[in-house]
């Protein structure tokens, strides 16, 4: 049998950092969005009595990677046949488009990406996977769920999806060209005291009451936060540049998402998001459009129709992200 899956990234919408547990994991209290950029992913799987795994990788990025066993792809496919003590053949074929150390969650995503493929194929059920899908690294499971917009906290692996109704803003994603290691962001971070983490929590309260309103994005805009935008920001030149460029055009709702090195805007139309990637592109950073990743509900509960994303992943091939 044979799946193709579109795996999407995602930006945080908001993220700060709540503590640290003695194993050296950070704790987060995040709100994840899923994006209409990102790889695609074939498998094709059957019962075998000795196991082999083949990985082939395509795209701008693909070049980039290991297609062998050190791929987060190949060991989500060893970790569904190890759970369920499986023996089969596998062939995937990775369509890489998504950059890696871009705060984008694109190995995350791919990884997701087989373990829904394979349960489609054996007839398993995704939620048993949630546990497996947290080992592999901590925003696989988000990548489980077919929900637009979802709330982490813990490490990230605990989620709570927030439904999302009416039109949703686009997003300009800027990517410098710059891999940012998330272990050295982590390392220069200092906790916050509890007081500002509080006061920050409140905002990511509301944040979700906007969005399940359809609140507009004048309202957004106030409460879009990333903690690690000091861990990256004053020693990143390229992801520095983006930032005060994005600001210069007026644009209020700009963040860096993740540990970087992406940074992103939301606006309110598509001719604005034009105009934004007009101002901003240069030579030394990728610049595109693109829309939220609508799930079923919410496209269900009214909000921007599929064809916005088509149009936006036809501008991303431009790009050769």
């Amino acid at each position: 049998m044979k799946i193709t899956r579109f795996c999407p990234a995602k930006v945080n919408l908001f993220l700060e950092v709540t503590g640290k547990l003695p194993n050296g994991y950070h704790e987060l209290a995040t709100l994840f969005a899923k994006i209409n950029i990102g790889d695609t992913l074939t498998v094709e799987a059957e019962p075998a009595e000795k196991t082999e795994i083949s990985l082939t990788l395509t795209g701008p990025v693909g070049s980039l990677l290991r297609a062998d066993e050190s791929n987060l792809v190949w060991r989500a496919a060893q970790a569904f046949l190890t759970h369920y003590h499986l023996n089969a053949k596998i062939k995937m074929t990775l369509d890489k488009h998504t950059p890696t150390g871009a705060g984008l969650g694109g190995g995350s995503s791919d990884a997701a990406g087989v373990l829904l493929a394979l349960c489609e194929i054996f007839k398993k059920d995704k939620n048993e996977l949630l546990g497996i899908a947290a080992k592999l690294g901590a925003d696989v499971p988000l990548f489980m769920y077919e929900d637009t917009f979802l709330k982490g906290e813990g490490i990230g692996e605990k989620l709570t999806p927030v439904p999302a109704a009416g039109r949703l803003p686009f997003l300009v994603l800027a990517y410098p060209n710059t891999v940012v290691p998330t272990k050295g962001v982590f390392a220069r971070l200092k906790l916050p005291q509890k007081e500002e983490v509080l006061t920050n929590i409140s905002k990511l309260d509301k944040l979700i009451t906007y969005i399940r309103c359809a609140s507009p994005l004048t309202l957004w805009k106030d409460c879009l936060f990333n903690r690690l935008e000091e861990c990256v920001v004053p020693f990143t030149n390229s992801v520095r540049n983006v930032l005060l460029d994005l600001r210069k055009t007026n644009t209020d709702a700009v963040l860096m998402s993740g540990s970087g090195s992406t940074v992103f805007a939301l606006v309110e139309t598509e001719k604005d998001a034009k105009n934004l990637v007009s101002k901003i592109q240069n030579k030394e950073r990728i610049v595109f459009f693109t829309t939220f990743h609508r799930s079923l509900k919410d496209e269900n509960n009214g909000s921007q129709n599929t064809s916005d994303g088509r149009r936006a992943l036809k501008s991303i091939c431009k790009c050769n992200f």
